[in-house]
């Protein structure tokens, strides 16, 4: 499994609309393409403008798979609803599992 983290920089009061606008377009447009795993938003108390995304994949291959024309589509709807908000940090980490000993 791959994780993709991506971590934006949103206005306070705008951040609700953020994730339930990024729900509504970006993970329902990504659960129809193969190795998407689920997607998390995470939060942190200490700092209102930060939304960080959690999205799994089953393979590198699937993720990277996606033609780069379909993701600057889905991005274009995206920002034409709530705008363009700066990515602070992106980040790949593949998930590693140990034999039981």
């Amino acid at each position: 499994m791959v994780i993709e983290l991506l971590k934006f920089h949103v206005a306070p009061d705008l951040r609700e609309n953020f994730i339930q606008k990024d729900a509504e377009i970006w993970t329902a447009a990504l659960a129809k393409y193969p190795g998407f795993l689920g997607k998390e938003v995470w939060i942190t108390p200490d700092n209102s403008k930060e939304v960080i995304l959690i999205i799994r994949w089953a393979t590198r291959e699937q993720w990277k798979a996606i033609p780069q024309a379909d993701l600057q589509a889905i991005e274009n709807k995206f920002a034409q609803v709530v705008g363009t908000h700066p990515i602070m940090e992106s980040a790949e980490y593949q998930v590693r599992k140990f034999p039981h000993i």
